[in-house]
């Protein structure tokens, strides 16, 4: 594949094979953002489980300290005095069927998070075959499914992510901007690894943390030392 001259001379300040501490890794990140935008850096955590057992599934959600970065839109599935708690909190769009009822007949996703109270999972339910594939359909582990919606939405706004095992065993997940600066990047990546750690399944075997990196947007991956995150 034939990189852009901005990728290649960011590849020129990564050691190949070398596995980075975090904060060194991070600085790198930094350094490495070439684009006119305010660039996003992920976490990619390979872990060795079978997320194809239910014993060995990884999900999750954690606040990070400093956010994402990015301005999250939520809707929240709600009803009675509920939709007004929703809307009092800074909910986007609140409501009950009409909303199911807009998402199936126009194809409406003007959302980032799904928020709903456990009397409105049956509602729900109905849509969950197109909110499931976008990573969309509310679940007690992330705390989507909850009575309090006033703290859940706080939390979602001040930049609560969920993590989750892709089909790869890997996790996927925005730790802030570029323009964070390594600090508070390295202080958001500590946050999830704890998390993801905290969240090793009782039947994984061997090695836990295979294999992670850390890239923005349009940067290469960095390699970090997994053994020095494991407990």
């Amino acid at each position: 594949m034939k990189r852009g001259k901005n990728y290649q001379e960011s590849a020129k300040l990564i050691e190949h094979g070398k596995l980075y501490d975090i904060d060194e890794a991070m600085d790198i990140a930094v350094k490495a953002s070439k684009a006119k935008f305010d660039e996003t850096v992920e976490a990619h955590i390979k872990l060795g489980v079978d997320s194809r057992h239910a014993d060995q599934q990884v999900r999750g959600a954690v606040v990070l300290p400093h956010g994402t970065g990015k301005t999250v839109r939520v809707l929240v599935f709600a009803k009675g005095d509920k939709v007004a708690e929703a809307e009092a909190a800074g909910a986007d769009y609140a409501g009950g069927e009409e909303l199911v009822q807009k998402i199936q007949s126009e194809n409406w996703f003007e959302f980032d998070v799904v928020v709903a109270t456990p009397d409105m999972m049956g509602v729900v339910g109905r849509i969950g075959r197109v909110l499931g594939p976008k990573g969309l359909m509310p679940n007690p582990k992330a705390g989507t499914v909850t009575m309090d919606l006033t703290k859940a939405i706080a939390d979602i706004k001040a930049g609560k992510i969920e993590y989750r095992l892709d089909k790869t065993n890997i996790i996927h997940c925005p730790i802030g901007k570029v323009s964070f600066g390594k600090e508070k990047l390295t202080e958001n990546f500590k946050t999830l690894m704890d998390a993801v750690i905290k969240a090793k399944p009782s039947a994984a075997k061997g090695q836990y943390l295979r294999s992670v990196a850390v890239a923005s947007t349009m940067g290469p991956g960095i390699k970090l030392n997994p053994a020095k995150m494991a407990d």
